[in-house]
């Protein structure tokens, strides 16, 4: 069954710009350092899964593109680097910590903007809306998946 995921990027990290413009449009989804976010990577995620690319951290923040998950987990090389912003030194390649998968565009859409995805009923209790919700990926369930792509 299909799941859907809502994954955030920061623009000056990786744009839908920067997918699109990507080889096969397919980026690794590289340097999540939360414990729950690595979860939903390596234990959750599917190949095939639908995927909101979300820009954060930027001047408006929103939803700026569709995307499916196209790899099965495997391990973020960003831990191992030391010059990597993302390095892990409590990491090994024995017993890697931290877990990605490649995430591919399927189409770049119109920016949905957090303002406008608040002032849409069905997505009340989406977790991107919740207050404190810093999580930079989360779950979509059905129901807000078709609200949101019927926007787009």
């Amino acid at each position: 069954m299909t799941q859907f995921w809502l994954m955030k990027s920061e623009p000056s990290e990786c744009s839908i710009d920067d997918l699109a413009g990507a080889p096969k449009k397919t980026v690794p989804w590289f340097g999540v350092r939360n414990y729950q976010a690595r979860n939903y990577m390596r234990d959750q995620m599917q190949v095939g899964d639908g995927v909101l690319f979300y820009h954060s951290s930027c001047p408006e923040p929103g939803v700026a593109g569709l995307a499916t998950v196209a790899s099965t987990p495997y391990p973020d090389e960003t831990q191992f680097d030391p010059k990597s912003h993302y390095f892990d030194a409590k990491s090994t390649r024995e017993t890697p910590r931290w877990q990605l998968v490649d995430v591919k565009l399927d189409r770049k859409t119109r920016l949905l903007s957090l303002a406008e995805m608040r002032q849409t009923p069905a997505l009340a209790s989406m977790m991107v809306l919740k207050p404190g919700n810093r999580l930079s990926i989360t779950p979509v369930t059905p129901t807000e998946w078709k609200a949101i792509t019927k926007l787009l």
